[in-house]
């Protein structure tokens, strides 16, 4: 038997560019150990220095979180856990109640969440209270993702991504311009395919959510860590999809059967049942997260479905009408298909263009990081494949496809194959933290309190300076016996002096407030190192002078 050089080579090239959307899966970025929400504050804040312990810690990020069981936990200095009660998340903030009675010393709060995209959030704040120590070594892992799960998530994305296009184009092909008298039994494959690969996404997904989500490895998977994945949000909508893609395919019997048992209202329900599939989607990445979810949630479904007309479009094109329609069929299909091709581009690139500068946000975003740089070269491969569309709508228009259609088949599977790595590259792109997610943690509030502790054999002084910047400053002071508990001070006085610029001390009017804190107010007139001469009198005859430096900006 002769074999078919040419189709041999088409088949390989678009072969070859699965392979490379495959192979820029696997060798892209590492990216679910970037977390795709950030923590924006903590209360108390991150490195400070508080006179007393608090009753709770409050964690603030840039998005909504979801909890994961046992993955918070508060250390004391002495290691034991300081944590008591479970915390609660209410949209972007996490409350974590504190046993009363905590020792002086420093405080360890280690978490794991999950971000309102389904990705794992994990990370570390330290607080002391009285004066810093040692800071305790945490127990909780909150940061590792295992490599293999990294590597199988946009493999299964991939995965998804491609059963849409086996799944929505050529449907719609079947329905509205299929010819009567061509078998259906090859494009009922490649449905049947499509719906495969969806739930076998979908599962995929959902177990390897678990690990994910967990830091645990791929086969170190427990009941209780799927029950929590299958009850948390992104649990709930992949079991949606799993329901809405099973309903869809008992609808799809009739329309591949082509016996004509497929009615008018079983197409409207397929098309209630696409739509609500594609929302799955944007439902557990990143336009959920977005500072305009609705809007972002509907231009990425738009994006989703435009893509899956298209190429599913072209796979019916290359793979069947332009091998057995004749030239009369044709010559009704191509211009019709053109005309639906135009349409799902111009959604293609609009919905695109939304999205990026949703999530990119700036020219830095763009250029400088990883996420804008695949962007940019989503772009690069989504022109050449544009270009092969223009020639193949020339084609069209000209009435060539019609006469000789192995030209335009040759065209065709070149935009496939480009397409199969443009998969590959959304595949990782999902999967990457956005610019936006980024700047959010980099805009977070910054503390500009210096806190110094001062130690005498008689005394422990905490000094709080704030904001430590040219102009009105508070300043409060704490006193400590030396083993840490709190010291009765009968009189304070404070002064702060500028040698450099010949500055003498000025006198800080100090206000008692407690037995051991006392708060005051004072106007820096200049930036430099500023000398705090502390006096501390606990007696008729007993007192402590100390002395710092603070940097004034």
């Amino acid at each position: 038997m002769m074999v078919d050089r040419r189709r041999v080579c088409r088949v390989f090239a678009a072969f070859a560019g699965l392979l490379v959307g495959l192979f820029t899966v696997l060798a892209g970025p590492a990216a679910p150990a970037s977390a795709h929400a950030a923590l924006v504050g903590s209360d108390p804040a991150n490195g400070t220095i508080v006179p007393d312990a608090p009753n709770k810690v409050t964690l603030n990020f840039s998005e909504s979180v979801q909890l994961l069981a046992g993955k918070i936990q508060v250390l004391a200095p002495d290691g034991s856990r300081a944590d008591q009660g479970e915390p609660t998340a209410d949209g972007a903030s996490v409350t974590i109640p504190l046993r009363s009675g905590g020792g002086r010393g420093t405080y360890l709060v280690s978490f794991r969440v999950i971000s309102a995209d389904s990705h794992p959030v994990g990370g570390s704040v330290t607080f002391s209270v009285g004066a810093a120590s040692a800071t305790p070594t945490a127990t909780v892992d909150d940061t590792t993702v295992d490599p293999v799960v990294r590597g199988l998530i946009p493999v299964g994305k991939y995965l998804g991504y491609a059963g849409l296009v086996l799944l929505v184009g050529p449907v719609l092909v079947l329905a509205l311009l299929w010819p009567h008298r061509l078998s259906r039994r090859g494009p009922g494959r490649v449905v049947w395919t499509g719906v495969g690969l969806v739930l076998a996404s979908t599962l995929l997904g959902i177990w390897l959510q678990a690990p994910y989500s967990t830091g645990s490895g791929l086969f170190d998977v427990r009941v209780g860590d799927l029950r929590d994945v299958l009850g948390s949000t992104f649990g709930a909508i992949m079991l949606v999809r799993l329901g809405v893609v099973c309903a869809a395919a008992l609808l799809l019997r009739p329309l591949l059967r082509g016996n004509d048992a497929d009615s008018k209202t079983d197409l409207a329900l397929l098309g209630v049942l696409g739509v609500a599939a594609l929302a799955t989607w944007p439902l557990t990445g990143h336009p959920t997260a977005s500072p305009v979810a609705g809007v972002s949630v509907v231009v990425d479904a738009i994006h989703l479905a435009a893509m899956s007309v298209w190429l599913g479009g072209l796979v019916m094109l290359v793979g069947f009408l332009l091998r057995r329609a004749d030239q009369r069929e044709l010559g009704a299909i191509l211009p019709i298909w053109s005309r639906w091709a135009a349409t799902a581009v111009a959604a293609l690139i609009v919905a695109g263009v939304i999205q990026a500068l949703i999530e990119v946000s700036s020219f830095d975003g763009l250029f400088f990081s990883t996420y804008g740089r695949l962007i940019l070269a989503k772009v690069g491969l989504v022109a050449i494949v544009l270009a092969a569309a223009w020639l193949s709508r020339r084609l069209v228009r000209s009435k060539v496809a019609e006469e000789s259609p192995k030209r335009l088949r040759r065209i065709v599977w070149a935009e496939l194959a480009v397409t199969a790595v443009v998969l590959g590259v959304t595949s990782a792109l999902v999967q990457i933290q956005p610019p936006r997610s980024a700047q959010a943690a980099e805009s977070g509030p910054v503390s500009t309190t210096v806190t110094k502790t001062l130690t005498s054999p008689k005394m422990a002084v905490q000094i709080d300076v704030f904001p430590a910047a040219v102009g009105n400053n508070s300043i409060h002071l704490y006193a400590y016996t030396p083993d840490n508990k709190p010291l009765t001070v009968v009189e304070w006085t404070a002064t702060a002096a500028l040698e450099s610029k010949g500055i003498e001390p000025i006198e800080i009017p100090l206000l008692r407030i407690t037995d051991f804190h006392a708060v005051g107010d004072i106007a820096l007139p200049a930036a430099g190192e500023w000398t705090f001469k502390i006096t501390a009198r606990t007696s008729d005859i007993d007192q402590s002078t100390l002395s710092t430096t603070v940097t004034v900006n």
